[in-house]
């Protein structure tokens, strides 16, 4: 007598927990309305979907008065609904996506077997870019030009570069400070040497002048010793 409430009491729960289950499952996904939880027993249908033997199924709304996709565009059906994709760069109109799926191709690219395919105009038999010096350089539906290796455009033409001259060095110009009062010295040297023989000669004006260039000679030269001298004992007792 125990065993048999035993019994009916774990077959009340079993029921009381199905239909808990039930209750808090719903119904199917598809379905507003529903007799019971399965999928084939479906009374009414969610929008984007329509009832077929007590199931709801998914309305293709590609191809019907409901795909309002623009004409550059085309229709995708999804589950319960659709979406609006944009057609293939080379497409100009299409019935669906990659560019075997054109109406019509894009201006530079041409039809080739079943896609529309990029047109390289640089190997066309008519020559792309019209100067001697240009480039064609294909992209993708279109091309450009640019000038070679060397070459700038100017006013649409591309022009040789003009590449500034290196300009000679004059023969003294890497000449050193040293140097120069080396030669500075030689000059005064050769022209005393001058001097000293016209004078030799007994002609007063060369003896004059050579006195002369002689005593300027002496005076820069003990001079330019005399300032180095003073700087070095200068430097000196500053280090002492």
């Amino acid at each position: 007598m125990g065993v048999s409430r035993l019994h009916r009491s774990l077959l009340q729960c079993a029921l009381l927990w199905g239909l808990l289950a039930v209750l808090v499952r719903g119904c199917p996904d598809a379905c507003s309305k529903c007799s019971r939880q399965e999928k084939d027993q479906c009374e009414e249908c969610r929008a984007g979907w329509t009832l077929h033997n007590k199931t709801c199924v998914d309305i293709d709304e590609c191809g019907t008065e409901l795909d309002n996709c623009s004409p550059n565009g085309y229709c995708f059906n999804t589950e319960g609904s659709f979406e609006c994709r944009g057609c293939d760069v080379a497409c100009v109109g299409c019935m669906g996506g990659g560019p075997a799926r054109c109406r019509k191709c894009a201006s530079g690219y041409r039809l080739t077997g079943s896609k529309c395919l990029d047109i390289d105009e640089c190997s066309d038999w008519v020559l792309a870019c019209h100067g001697l010096d240009d480039i064609c350089i294909n992209t993708e539906g279109s091309f450009h030009c640019d000038c070679a290796e060397g070459f700038i455009r100017k006013n649409s033409v591309c022009v040789r570069k003009r590449v500034p001259s290196v300009q000679e060095k004059g023969l003294f110009e890497d000449i050193q400070d040293d140097e120069v009062e080396v030669l500075q010295q030689m000059v005064f040297g050769v022209v005393l040497c001058a001097l000293a023989t016209l004078a030799a000669k007994g002609d007063l004006v060369y003896t004059s002048v050579f006195i002369g260039a002689a005593a300027a000679m002496a005076g820069y030269w003990l001079s330019d010793r005399g300032d180095r001298l003073i700087d070095s004992f200068l430097k000196g007792h500053k280090d002492s």
